[in-house]
């Protein structure tokens, strides 16, 4: 072991005091780029920390922090009496000779695992500078910070108290909360004992399937329904068999007229804004639904997690409200208008169903106590009130500048209708074109458009395009690009 090295530290640390990373993480961070680009050798002895801080102009201890950190991370080792020095831990020395070095898996699996092609998702990620959703809420409307606050809040008092929660059942101080919210504004009558709260909503169609799909069960939904909830019924083995929908929403005389009592397991529905369509179930579509869920003996599960999103006031009862609970099994959602991580999803069904329903939550994931929690104290100190009032204008505004927009760059050429609740438009064009035409051209121009958008067969072609996701001038951009595509795949149709 020679000399310390002559390398200028300033060479290769640029320390930058406006960042909110802490200085010494970022020597930590600048030094194992020096070691991992071979700037610093194995084995070389670094300078006494006196020195590096003269050098880099900052105070010793930070120096002696940084050195600390990169200690326990493998990148130095301190020897008394003789100095630090670089050990790179990507590296080690067996009798002068370098082992391999740990290379990245192969890009096929050299063993049998089993694939499940129902399970691919049509989800895409954009690289794109705009891009529309099927509908969902711009996560910058409700500040992050505050969100946080609560959650931090509950931390510290959890520290506080010494007292480690129990992760296998949940909050049920969450709970609590959660049901006084939904009696307060859904009209509902229930405690906690009939509330499952779920994180996400890929757990709650999995955990119903597994409590009441076997292989062969007969599912209905509507025509051009939710790909997740099909994905998940479709992988438990369930034929699945859509049914017409249209201004009044799913036809029930169409599954009166063509199912026969005892067929039926199950019903899948959005009574309130139906995916993608986006129009309500009637109130005599519901009350006929609900009567032939008895006459056949079937289960309904509604999906009503659009809930939040509705901009009418209305009187209008959930199939749930309607039947007290006995055929229908509902799934809301609490938070959507909060940043991911921050949402909850939760099942409304009898007590007996929930405990079994219980007992998946070991399999897909415990709940975040302290998320349930910190949710709880938005409810109790008033602010989900807040929140919800202030994302209901937003959305209100950019529901009616979307429709204007439609309006000014299609004028005639496409029909829609602007939804009562959910953060979609469902958009039909006049004439027949190739929808991935479209797509191809909007993504040429830098806006993307997911395939999970696009509806397209011999009688309609039409997009399910959110809004909300997008302030007014992005918007207006988005807009503007999709009919400038739209115009260049038409004039050459």
């Amino acid at each position: 072991m020679g000399s310390p090295v002559n390398i200028a530290f300033q060479s290769f640390i640029k320390i930058d005091r406006q960042k909110k990373e802490a200085v010494y993480m970022q020597i930590v961070y600048q030094f194992i780029n020096a070691v991992k680009s071979k700037l610093l050798e194995n084995d070389d002895q670094l300078p006494g920390s006196r020195k590096i801080a003269l050098e880099l102009r900052v105070h010793r201890k930070t120096i002696v922090a940084a050195l600390e950190e990169l200690q326990e991370q493998g990148w130095v080792k301190a020897f008394p009496n003789q100095g630090t020095f670089v050990k790179n831990p990507e590296f080690s020395m067996d009798q002068g000779q370098k082992t391999k070095v740990f290379g990245q898996p192969p890009e096929k699996a050299p063993f049998y695992f089993r694939k499940d092609f129902i399970l691919d998702t049509p989800l895409e990620g954009s690289l794109e500078k705009l891009h529309f959703t099927d509908g969902t809420p711009d996560y910058r409307m409700i500040n992050s910070e505050e969100l946080v606050r609560f959650y931090t809040s509950v931390l510290r008092r959890t520290k506080q108290a010494r007292t480690v929660p129990n992760t296998g059942i949940g909050s049920t101080f969450f709970r609590d909360q959660l049901s006084y919210y939904l009696n307060l504004t859904r009209g509902f009558h229930l405690s906690r004992n009939f509330l499952l709260p779920v994180a996400g909503l890929e757990q709650v169609h999995s955990i119903l399937s597994r409590l009441l799909i076997n292989s062969g069960d007969v599912v209905l939904v509507e025509e051009y329904s939710y790909f997740l909830s099909n994905m998940v019924f479709n992988q438990a083995g369930a034929k699945i068999k859509t049914i017409p929908v249209d201004e009044e929403g799913m036809d029930i005389d169409y599954v009166a007229s063509h199912f026969e009592p005892g067929e039926i397991r199950l019903v899948y529905i959005n009574s309130k804004c139906q995916y993608p369509t986006t129009v309500e179930l009637s109130e005599n579509r519901k009350i006929q639904l609900l009567e032939l869920a008895e006459q056949y003996n079937f289960i309904v599960i509604e999906n009503d997690t659009d809930f939040e999103f509705s901009l009418v006031k209305s009187k209008k009862e959930s199939l749930l409200s309607k039947d007290g609970g006995n055929h229908v099994i509902y799934i809301g959602s609490f938070g959507r208008f909060f940043m991911p991580g921050f949402q909850m999803n939760f099942l409304i069904a009898p007590k007996d169903l929930l405990q079994e329903g219980t007992k998946y939550l070991n399999v897909f994931g415990k709940p975040n106590v302290m998320m349930e929690k910190a949710l709880g104290e938005i409810i109790l100190q008033g602010d989900i009130h807040r929140y919800q009032r202030k994302s209901k204008k937003i959305i209100s505004e950019r529901k009616e500048l979307f429709s204007k927009l439609l309006h000014i760059y299609f004028k005639n050429q496409i029909l829609y209708t602007i939804p009562d609740s959910g953060l979609a438009f469902w958009i039909r064009f006049k004439v027949f074109f190739p929808l991935t035409r479209l797509q191809v051209k909007a993504k040429e121009r830098g806006l993307l458009i997911p395939s999970i958008c696009l509806y397209q067969n011999r009688e309609i072609t039409a997009l399910r395009l959110g809004f909300a996701h997008l302030n007014s001038q992005e918007m207006e951009e988005a807009v503007k690009l999709l009919t400038e595509a739209y115009t260049e795949v038409v004039e050459k149709k």
